[in-house]
């Protein structure tokens, strides 16, 4: 089947194979390699993404669940000359290890952002809830997350 939808503001489409999901079609088809496969259950937040402006796990999402919707990932946050203010301040506070979790919890972030432009620690804390970090860099990263809140709105 073909499944068409926006994916980082520019039109994508993929023949997806029956039981494929969103994360596989991003990563085999599409050739993405920003949202990561971590457990495969939805539990870790590694294969975030938006839809239509709202994180989600999209390893377990059906790729028919995209048509005609909204698809972003990491790699539509920023681009190396013009970096999302999420992406500076991950660098400024040194918020990032092994970086494995980093892109779902961007996109997390960026969608909390979006909807809430001035997040208190509380909030930041709440909504990066279902990411996982085995490196231990979670307060950095509420640093960062609050950093860039903070710059956006300057």
């Amino acid at each position: 089947m073909r499944v068409a939808f926006t994916l980082n503001g520019a039109a994508a489409a993929v023949e997806a194979a029956e039981g494929m999901t969103l994360l596989q079609a991003l990563r085999g088809p599409l050739g993405l390699s920003g949202p990561r496969f971590g457990c495969g259950a939805e539990s870790c937040g590694a294969c975030y993404v938006t839809l239509d402006g709202t994180a989600q796990p999209s390893c377990a999402l059906p790729v028919e669940a995209a048509q005609g919707r909204a698809v972003g990932t990491v790699e539509g946050l920023g681009t190396p000359k013009a970096p999302h203010p999420l992406q500076t301040a991950f660098l400024a506070e040194q918020a990032g290890q092994c970086g494995w979790c980093l892109s779902g919890i961007l996109v997390n972030a960026a969608a909390l952002l979006a909807r809430e432009p001035d997040p208190d620690e509380a909030a930041v804390r709440a909504a990066l809830e279902p990411n996982l970090c085995r490196c231990g860099a979670q307060n950095r990263m509420i640093r960062a997350v609050l950093r860039a809140a903070r710059e956006m709105r300057a």
